[in-house]
């Protein structure tokens, strides 16, 4: 097996479970996890990188938290 037999694996399983997907993505459970992983992820960066960035890692963790979650 290939990685074009990989890859074409994980797109028909995408394809058939994205309803169920799309719903786990907007749940309750996602949006607690989802806001811990970000947070952690968040401060991580801002603790090595210059001070200069944490307005836009925030920026960016704002923008994915949208997408995840239901809030």
């Amino acid at each position: 097996m290939g990685i074009d037999d990989v890859v074409n694996q994980g797109k028909e399983f995408l394809e058939q479970n994205k309803d169920k997907i799309n719903e786990t993505l907007h749940s309750e459970q996602a949006e607690s996890v989802s806001d811990s992983v970000l947070d952690a992820a968040a401060d991580f960066v801002k603790k090595i990188a210059p001070d200069s960035v944490d307005a836009h890692v925030e920026s960016v963790r704002e923008s994915i938290d949208k997408s995840i979650g239901n809030e």
